[in-house]
């Protein structure tokens, strides 16, 4: 099985650009080409948060346009920038973003290899993230149904420091509690999350909790408590998560862009010097 993991697409309504330099549609849209032409398809795309760029309507609406080209099933993840309701009313025939019973969008995918758990992040207006008690409790009953079965948890808001200080200060509040439930099902193979839109792996609750790339624009690499709230042109990226049942889960990133190559190293039998 192999899990294609999107992240901080921050799509704006009529292609116009985020921060008036970040053409996110289009980076969305070369994002897509190169899923559906990946040698190994996709079984699924998990979009980890940070849809669109205000949870307008009209921006979910683009949003919608820009994703109907993917040839694989997709399931949505709510951020900070997300707005719920606009979100489910524009993939009404998405019902696994109405599973919860409350307002929030947890849920499970049960149709895959790997099972899928989602945490909804979001604290309505601000840019970090939280889990209520109510959610950990959900979480902790969900993972004890099936204890032996991989699984795969995805949430927006990472549960780690990062070292930038800037997002740190906008991260996920009370991060050891979700430690704690986590650290109780060893079955979790890891927490996928977005908002960083830089590619960052650390031990979390007895697993491996990361970070993806973002689909168009990245967060400067500055590692000070007192970096500033910058974004750096670098290459955009994804990643797949493979899963083998010998190995576990095995994670790559993957840059978007055509490049040269491939070459060979070997020439006939021959080392090419």
């Amino acid at each position: 099985m192999i899990l294609c993991q999107i992240s901080d697409l921050h799509i704006k309504a009529h292609g116009k650009k985020s921060y008036r330099v970040v053409d996110t549609a289009e980076s969305l849209r070369r994002c897509i080409a190169q899923v559906n032409t990946l040698p190994q398809r996709p079984d699924l795309v998990v979009f980890t948060g940070d849809l669109v760029d205000f949870g307008h309507p009209d921006e979910y609406a683009m949003l919608r346009t820009l994703l109907a080209p993917l040839q694989m099933p997709y399931y949505l993840l709510p951020g900070n920038h997300d707005e719920r309701q606009a979100l489910r009313a524009a993939f009404p025939e998405h019902t696994y973003l109405r599973q919860s019973e409350t307002e929030r969008i947890d849920y499970v995918i049960e149709q895959h290899p790997v099972r899928i758990v989602a945490l909804d992040t979001v604290i309505p207006g601000q840019s970090n993230g939280a889990l209520p008690q109510a959610s950990l409790q959900w979480l902790d009953e969900v993972l004890a149904q099936q204890p032996l079965r991989p699984t795969v948890i995805v949430m927006h808001h990472p549960p780690f420091k990062t070292g930038i200080g800037h997002m740190d200060k906008i991260g996920l509040a009370q991060p050891q509690a979700l430690a704690a439930v986590v650290q109780r099902h060893p079955q979790v193979e890891r927490v996928l999350c977005g908002h960083l839109h830089r590619p960052i792996q650390v031990r979390f609750g007895g697993t491996i909790a990361s970070t993806c790339p973002g689909v168009a624009h990245q967060v400067v690499l500055d590692l000070s408590d007192e970096a500033a709230s910058q974004f750096v042109m670098e290459p955009p990226g994804f990643q797949l998560h493979v899963w083998d049942q010998d190995a576990g889960m095995i994670s790559h990133t993957a840059v978007i862009g055509q490049f040269d190559g491939p070459y060979p190293f070997y020439d006939g039998d021959a080392l090419i010097d």
